[in-house]
Parts: structure tokens; sequence; C-alpha cells
């Protein structure tokens, strides 16, 4: 069992996904994540964590899916 005084070793991010939407769209979720106490890349990061776990799991086909 690791002792309280190890620190959590955490997985470096070594990646960016640049994507465009307009600012309108942009603004309002940074906002909603900053009134819950997040942060804008960790939800994203959830979000495509939580698909790539359905699409494992054949949750999806070829079609586009409405999420």
């Amino acid at each position: 069992m690791a002792s309280s005084t190890e620190k959590k070793i955490k997985k470096k991010k070594e990646a960016q996904l640049v994507m465009r939407l307009d600012k309108n769209t942009r603004d309002a979720f940074v906002d909603a994540c900053q009134s819950i106490d997040t942060t804008a890349s960790r939800e994203l990061r959830a979000f495509i964590n939580k698909f790539l776990r359905s699409y494992k799991d054949g949750k999806y086909d070829d079609r586009r899916h409405d999420l």
C-alpha cells in the first residue's frame, strides 16, 4: 500500500485537440465549467473517455449518433 507521502502519478498529457466553435458556445461552456469548479479541458477529457468506453463496448456503429 502506498504511503500517504507518495504523490499520485499523473499521466502526462502529450497531445492537443484543436476544434473550432462559435465564441458564445465556447464562453458558455467555460462559464458552466467554472460554476461547478471544473475546467473545460477536464470535462472534454471525461467526455472523450466515456465515448471511447462506449465505442469499445460496441454501442456505436458506422452511422452518426446524437450524443
